[in-house]
């Protein structure tokens, strides 16, 4: 029977992968309007950047669950990291826009290897009654990677240039990965997994009713969570004439709440239950963007961001303890069925995000992601109580 708790080594390595996962992801929130600046464009073109890395992201999750149940986790996991190191170095070299989306396109495919199997092998290894707590020390290690991606990277971007965060995020990688290789022998391995098809897997999965609850609202959070915080930084600059190393220690305090949540995961979720912690998620978020949309000056920013942050872990923390159960015969495989929804619901939702800020304003998304979000967050908590019921 699985351990209730993870060696402390295991899951420092795992934390670091995924830290170093998430910056990269994160990265760019602060640097459009450099970006557009430097190439000539517009935020919402610019912005091509962010939704390219979470498209590749989300589409590659349907090769890497399957890789990961046949071939090991943690080896592909350790693969990934060093991938990564490829289109960092891409990204920092870029000399135009076109060569910057492509390399961000494959910093996303390879990171697309690294959170997801890192949750479905927590998902293996611990049992479901602890589960949300380890996923949440786990989190930690992710929000700690978003703050340092928003804000840093706005820091480097003032100081060095956008180019110099690129180059320190490659270091990142190489040194992480060659890290996670060369102790990943420590890691206890699962025996390796299925070797029926993609599809095959895939059809199983989706064949559950409750499977396809959860993939539908993770893929309209990320839709309305992930894009209107993209924008924060962006809007906190224009609108308030913050620096964007300023915007982007503001908007990082997202982070914080994600981190103030992790802490008290435990205790959250004995105390409320899954439905209604997933219910508070959502009544935070909707609070978070609405004030973000009216807000008449910058202060209001930094409750809100950490509201959001607090209110978004609350939400996707529950969501991604529900998809480590989801089918547990093909556990990577549905981790990475929800991540793929998660970050093709964020491609999505940067599309039509990127369309409304060179049309409208950041207003506008704030406004359309409070009230989605308020709504959403209730659907799936009146469906998590009704297989609870029904279990």
């Amino acid at each position: 029977m699985a351990a209730k708790t993870l060696p402390a080594r295991t899951l420092w390595l795992l934390s670091v992968c995924a830290f170093s996962s998430m910056a990269s992801m994160r990265v760019c929130d602060s640097l459009l309007p450099v970006l557009a600046m430097d190439f000539s464009t517009t935020v919402g073109h610019a912005a091509r950047v962010i939704s390219s890395f979470t498209l590749a992201y989300g589409v590659l999750q349907l090769f890497y669950g399957p890789l990961g149940d046949r071939y090991g986790k943690m080896r592909i996991i350790g693969i990934s990291m060093l991938a990564c190191t490829f289109g960092s170095v891409g990204a920092a070299l870029s000399v135009t826009l076109d060569w910057l989306v492509v390399s961000r396109i494959l910093s996303g495919a390879a990171a697309a290897g690294i959170i997801p199997l890192a949750m479905a092998w927590i998902g293996d290894s611990v049992p479901y009654e602890s589960r949300q707590g380890v996923l949440a020390q786990l989190l930690g290690a992710t929000v700690s990677g978003m703050i340092a991606g928003q804000w840093l990277g706005g820091v480097i971007a003032d100081i060095f240039g956008w180019r110099t965060a690129f180059s320190i995020l490659a270091l990142l990688f190489l040194t992480s990965g060659l890290i996670f290789v060369s102790r990943g022998a420590h890691f206890p391995l699962h025996p390796p997994g299925q070797t029926r098809s993609l599809i095959a897997r895939t059809l199983d999965v989706l064949a559950v009713p409750w499977a396809r609850v959860i993939l539908g609202t993770t893929f309209v959070e990320g839709a309305l969570a992930f894009s209107a915080l993209a924008f924060i930084p962006t809007h906190l600059h224009t609108q308030f004439g913050l620096s964007m190393a300023a915007a982007g220690g503001v908007a990082a305090l997202y982070g914080a709440g994600g981190l103030v949540y992790s802490r008290f995961a435990r205790a959250l979720v004995h105390r409320l239950g899954e439905a209604n912690l997933a219910r508070l998620g959502g009544v935070c978020m909707a609070f978070s963007f609405g004030t973000l949309a009216w807000a008449t000056s910058w202060g209001w920013a930094l409750p809100a961001c950490t509201v959001a942050g607090f209110g978004f872990y609350a939400l996707h923390n529950t969501l991604q303890t529900t998809a480590t159960q989801m089918v547990s015969e093909v556990r990577g495989t549905a981790v990475s069925l929800f991540a793929c929804s998660l970050f093709l619901g964020q491609s999505l939702g940067m599309f039509v995000a990127s369309w409304l800020q060179d049309n409208f304003s950041a207003t506008v998304i704030f406004a359309v992601s409070a009230l989605g979000l308020l709504a959403l967050s209730g659907y799936f908590a009146i469906a998590r109580q009704r297989t609870l019921r029904g279990a």
